[in-house]
């Protein structure tokens, strides 16, 4: 198998390569803007599977296919969660969320040793793909939640959350005041719930509510701290991969 990474973030790229190998897949390329990517197109042998970055140091890494016809499988290892991740289920492309797991990457592997044999021509229509990335298609989020206390039902407003987290395999709601509510909704499940300008998720266990924010503090390893107002029970460090994704939010 001939895999190319596409990852601008050259840490985040070697990471990748890393966890690869554990699978017996090596990756003997790693490109990391779109310029360069175009250039190494037009002069090699394309890939059988390209672990793609969306967004890249110089632009949304789809000028690549705007420049070169590539027929090689994708698998996305993207920042982006929401209108994106439709995009990718409706065309039945993979896709990994930064930071990316291990045993999501294992399942991505297989499902796309599964496809090869059945579909030689991996060919996709990215415009359509960028377009809903570009051009997100409205629709409404949830105002509020309903969690159970004892025998009641309680209704939680967005704005009353500081953050939604997940602990011991279970998701609770932060409030203003300092309780935790749990959900009957995974993270995951989350995503698809959540206005992407006032939540965004700052790591695999954290959502957090911009309005929330009470103070950003650079960290090791290029991470960041964030404070929020009233949730103080543990650290919250937005991860490696996401935070150049998280300062494009905060804007």
């Amino acid at each position: 198998m001939n895999v190319l990474i596409i990852e601008d973030e050259k840490p985040s790229a070697r990471r990748l390569k890393r966890m690869l190998e554990t699978l017996n897949v090596t990756a003997e390329t790693m490109l990391h803007s779109v310029e360069e990517s175009i250039a190494w197109f037009q002069n090699n042998t394309h890939p059988d599977l390209i672990f793609l970055d969306i967004q890249l140091s110089d632009g949304l890494s789809f000028e690549i296919f705007d420049a070169v016809q590539i027929k090689s499988a994708i698998i996305f290892t993207t920042a982006y969660d929401e209108y994106a991740l439709q995009a990718f289920k409706l065309n039945s492309i993979d896709y990994l969320l930064k930071p990316i797991d291990a045993q999501e990457l294992e399942q991505a592997i297989s499902k796309y040793k599964e496809r090869i044999p059945k579909q030689a021509n991996l060919t996709l229509d990215f415009n359509d793909i960028k377009n809903l990335l570009t051009n997100p298609i409205d629709r409404v989020y949830k105002k509020r939640f309903s969690v159970k206390v004892g025998q009641h039902i309680k209704l939680i407003n967005n704005e009353d959350v500081d953050c939604f987290y997940s602990q011991n395999k279970a998701t609770y709601a932060f409030t203003k005041e300092n309780r935790s509510y749990i959900l009957e909704q995974s993270l995951e499940q989350l995503e698809a719930d959540l206005e992407p300008q006032t939540f965004f998720r700052v790591n695999r266990k954290f959502y957090i509510n911009v309005n929330a924010i009470a103070d950003i503090i650079s960290y090791s390893n290029s991470r960041l701290k964030i404070k929020l107002h009233h949730y103080n029970q543990e650290e919250i460090i937005v991860a490696r991969e996401r935070v150049k994704a998280f300062k494009l939010w905060l804007d």
